[in-house]
C-alpha cells in the first residue's frame, strides 16, 4: 500500500492492475477548464479526471463558506464509486501544479476512510520526462461500492481555529506563498493578510527545484524548526481555500511526523466574518 508519495517507475510497473486507480487532478484557478481539456489532450493510460470544482469541492455558498469547501461525505462517496475507486483499490493522484492539487484528492480519501492512495511525484511533468505512455480522450473505470468512514478528526471548524490560534500548546501553518501571507500580493481573495498568530510555511518549500518532494528527512527538518514543541496532532494547516494546505499535510506524513489537521475553509472562510481579526507583514 502506497499512501504518501509514488514514483513514476512504479507507477508505470503497475499501470495495468485493475485494483489500481490514476486521476488526473489538473486544474488551473485562472482557466477552470484548462486542466480538463489538457486531460483530454493527451494523460497517463487508463486516468480518470477529477475537477477541482465538481468532483472535489461542494458549491459556494456567499458570505459563509470559503472558496473550496468540501463536499459531504456521501457525495463524494458517489464520485469515488464512479471512479471505481473502493476497498482494496490502490489510488495515485497526479496534477501538473507540484501536487498541490493531487494532495487535496490524497487528504479527501484519507478524511473518508482510505489510506491507499499516493500522490505522483513529479506529476505529469516527471511522467512526460522519462518519456512514458499517454492516452488522449475520457477514461472510465468499472463503478465499485464506496464505504465512507469519516475522521473527523483530521478537520478543525473556524471555532477551533479561533480558539487555538493564541494557545500557546498549538500550531497554526499557513501554506500560502509568503508574500500572500504578509499581504503584499493578494490577487485571489478580496481581503489581504494572515490568520493573527499564523506562522508562515508555504508548501512550495517542501519542494526541490525539479519540482519533486525533498527526501523525508529534509522535510522532517523543515517542520521540526516550524513545529518546535508542538506535536502534528496539535497543529492546524490552512491556505487560500484549503486545496493547498493539503501539500503541507501530505509532507508532514510522509515525513513520518504523524497527521495534523486542515482548516478546510481556510483564509476564503475566515474572512467572510469581518469581526474576525486580520494580521499583515511578517510574524
Amino acid at each position: 500500500m502506497y499512501q504518501t508519495l509514488i514514483s513514476a517507475e512504479t507507477l508505470k510497473e503497475n499501470l495495468d492492475r485493475k485494483d489500481w486507480a490514476v486521476v488526473d487532478c489538473r486544474f488551473w484557478l485562472a482557466e477552470p477548464e484548462r486542466g480538463e481539456r489538457d486531460y483530454r489532450r493527451a494523460h497517463i493510460p487508463g486516468a480518470v479526471y477529477a475537477h477541482l470544482d465538481r468532483h472535489l469541492s461542494a458549491p459556494v455558498i456567499a458570505g459563509r463558506t470559503g472558496r473550496h469547501p468540501l463536499p459531504e461525505a456521501a457525495t463524494f462517496a458517489r464520485t469515488l464509486s464512479g471512479w471505481g475507486i473502493g476497498a482494496g483499490v490502490q489510488v495515485v493522484a497526479y496534477d501538473d501544479s507540484d501536487g498541490a492539487i493531487a494532495a487535496r484528492l490524497w487528504w479527501m480519501l484519507r478524511w473518508l476512510g482510505h489510506n491507499a492512495v499516493a500522490v505522483l511525484d513529479g506529476g505529469w511533468a516527471g511522467w512526460q520526462a522519462k518519456g512514458y505512455p499517454a492516452r488522449s480522450g475520457e477514461e472510465r473505470r468499472p463503478p465499485r461500492p464506496f464505504t465512507p468512514r469519516p475522521r473527523p478528526e483530521l478537520l478543525a471548524s473556524v471555532a477551533e481555529v479561533e480558539a487555538l490560534r493564541t494557545n500557546s500548546t498549538a500550531c497554526l501553518l499557513d501554506a500560502r506563498n509568503a508574500d500572500r501571507y504578509r499581504g503584499e500580493n493578494e490577487t485571489i481573495d478580496p481581503v489581504a493578510g494572515h490568520i493573527p498568530g499564523a506562522i508562515s510555511a508555504p508548501y512550495v518549500e517542501n519542494l526541490t527545484a525539479e519540482g519533486h518532494f525533498r527526501p523525508a528527512a529534509e522535510l522532517r527538518a523543515r517542520f521540526a524548526a516550524l513545529l518546535g514543541d508542538t506535536p502534528p496532532q496539535r497543529t492546524v494547516v490552512y491556505c487560500g481555500s484549503g486545496v493547498t494546505a493539503a501539500h503541507n499535510l501530505l509532507a508532514m506524513l510522509h515525513a513520518g511526523l504523524g497527521e495534523a489537521r486542515l482548516y478546510a475553509g481556510s483564509w476564503s472562510e475566515w474572512i467572510t466574518d469581518p469581526s474576525r481579526p486580520v494580521a499583515t507583514g511578517p510574524a
